[in-house]
């Protein structure tokens, strides 16, 4: 074993211990699902999975009905990625653009069988035109890293692709206007299962009023046009909340175990891919 492969399996034990993974040698990992944040006992996984239409956040997202919505034509053009990404330049009716250094369109594999979708750009993407480089950036990639993903392997996205002024949340018709493109760009993508981050992921692509605290950890299907058939989709807390309340990081590494096992027993990726976690939970 080299002293490169040996510092990043110490890094990434370093970081599994931290959330809480202190049984990381058993033969099946421990459950987090039951741990308590604040004090208090997280709901139990409702089972099964229910199908929700994106059509299910019209209310909440005014103009979200594909065959109403002015903003779809542009989006549902483009037959390619880069087509996407030069739609999304040319698109003038979202205000954020006009606020914003840059476009930040995505990062990581085209072809990836996994999506991570976030809220907005903070700071640090709006200057470098990449999403997730900032701190939560950072951490997203050792949260990655700890069950043996990249960027390499994954497509990285966010809900709207304009820095908000002042690093607010993105408003309801902010949302609305760059679903389209979304939907699109998951579309072009095909992934096998998204990971939504956050309140706003989950809201834009799932809909209904329960806060994430609820959903995470429990897989939903989706419904994505230009998509046959539902799409898996894994809530869990965003990179920056986690850095604001890192007592909800054993939440996070549970999400992210039932992240791997999904990836290994529906053949995303095998064993071998999931590198660190397995050297980890079997040696």
């Amino acid at each position: 074993m080299t002293g490169d492969t040996r510092a990043a399996l110490l890094a990434s034990l370093a970081l599994q211990a931290e959330w809480g993974a202190d049984e990381a040698l058993l033969e099946t990992p421990a459950d987090h699902m039951a741990a308590r944040v604040g004090g208090r006992d997280m709901p139990e996984a409702v089972p099964g999975a229910t199908v929700l239409r994106p059509a299910s956040i019209a209310p909440a997202l005014p103009g979200t009905d594909p065959g109403a919505h002015p903003h779809t034509e542009p989006a549902g053009a483009a037959a390619t990625l880069a087509a996407l990404r030069d739609a999304l330049a040319g698109f003038d009716q979202c205000a954020l653009k006009r606020t914003a250094t840059q476009l930040v369109f995505a990062d990581g594999a085209e072809d990836a069988r996994i999506m991570f979708i976030g809220e907005a750009p903070g700071a640090e993407e709006d200057r470098v035109g990449r999403p997730f480089v900032g701190p939560a950036g950072q951490l997203l990639d050792r949260m990655m890293a700890s069950i043996g993903l990249d960027r390499g392997k994954v497509r990285i996205v966010n809900v709207v692709p304009w820095r908000p002024p002042g690093n607010r949340t993105p408003s309801e018709t902010e949302i609305a206007q760059c679903l389209p493109f979304l939907h699109r760009h998951i579309a072009l993508v095909r992934p096998a299962v998204v990971v939504l981050l956050g309140a706003v992921a989950v809201r834009a692509l799932v809909g209904g009023k329960e806060g994430i605290t609820r959903l995470r950890g429990k897989w939903r299907e989706i419904e994505v046009p230009g998509l046959e058939g539902g799409l898996r989709a894994l809530p869990t807390y965003h990179p920056a909340f986690l850095l604001r309340q890192p007592e909800a990081k054993r939440l996070a590494w549970a999400d992210l175990l039932e992240l791997r096992r999904e990836c290994v027993e529906s053949c995303i990726y095998g064993e071998s891919d999931m590198l660190f976690t397995q050297v980890i939970t079997k040696s």
